[in-house]
């Protein structure tokens, strides 16, 4: 079935289909300047929003999922870095073997099949990035450069995955492949993950404009109002987990994600740097008020 003013196609549990015809959706979407224009778009340089998705993408690619698979083994999942190729893919970590597969592969499936959702953990905006070692011309990325913010754990700089994917969605273009690649991978997580998982990192922030970009994304058909209004508080991610999260090394979050508490309902971690910005559940049902929805 398709839904929204985009026509995004959801199963009929109301997840994302992972194929190429949403990834065009979204591409377009965090492209659309109707919905989400001027200040809107969040804080940028000049020419960042040009060809750039808007400002909560780069929170929303970063971030990752947590399920348990049949046999009881913690997955995590989120989008990952092939130095390889300099692309990004969908990916699925058990914490038990520390072994990463792709989310578009045959064992991945047989590891997902059966599985349950515990929840979503915030991306880090300090630390190391996933794609270790490039060195990005200014040419790439509208001069943002991701080796720019790959910090050491304990660095109170910007830096981490989401200032990495500040980077990579400057240009969301067809023939940008690295962007491409983002949008491609980020697409396949939200599929695994189910429809409450962007929703939720969008509530992340009450600034740079990220109310009316989860507003646009729920009349697009990205995502729909119950996911984006469901009743959730985040947890804090204790102290020794933060730590091994911000090394933003696949087998090190698996591991990491491992000693954090689940519960029956999925869970939201978030870092203590900005959980106090946390979008309350009556306030985005404002905002979707104000928006028309």
């Amino acid at each position: 079935m398709t839904r929204g003013s985009f026509q995004f196609e959801a199963t009929p549990h109301g997840d994302l289909v992972d194929n190429a015809a949403n990834v065009d959706c979204l591409r377009k979407l965090w492209l659309d300047r109707t919905m989400i224009d001027g200040d809107d778009l969040g804080p940028g340089d000049d020419g960042d929003f040009d060809h750039g998705a808007w400002h909560s993408a780069c929170h929303l690619i970063g971030a990752g999922g947590v399920r348990r698979a049949a046999d009881g083994r913690i997955l995590w999942l989120e989008v990952s870095h092939d130095p390889a190729k300099d692309l990004y893919y969908g990916s699925v970590t058990a914490a038990a073997s520390g072994a990463t597969l792709r989310l578009d592969s045959a064992e991945a499936r047989a590891l997902l099949n059966g599985s349950t959702l515990l929840g979503f953990v915030e991306g880090n905006s300090v630390g190391h990035i996933s794609a270790r070692n490039v060195h990005d011309p200014p040419t790439l990325f509208n001069l943002w450069k991701r080796q720019d913010f790959d910090k050491r754990v304990g660095s109170d700089e910007d830096g981490g995955k989401v200032w990495e994917h500040w980077c990579t969605v400057r240009d969301i273009r067809p023939p940008h492949a690295i962007g491409s690649s983002v949008l491609r991978a980020y697409l396949s997580l939200v599929a695994a993950l189910g429809d409450a998982f962007v929703p939720t990192v969008a509530r992340g922030r009450r600034d740079y404009g990220h109310p009316k970009q989860l507003c646009a994304m729920v009349k697009s058909g990205m995502t729909t109002q119950a996911s984006a209004t469901w009743d959730i508080m985040p947890h804090r991610i204790p102290g020794a987990a933060e730590k091994t999260l911000l090394e933003a090394r696949p087998a090190d979050e698996a591991a990491a994600v491992a000693t954090l508490e689940w519960d029956r309902t999925p869970r939201y971690y978030m870092f203590q740097r900005r959980i106090s910005h946390w979008s309350p559940a009556d306030k985005v049902k404002q905002d979707l008020r104000a928006f028309g929805l």
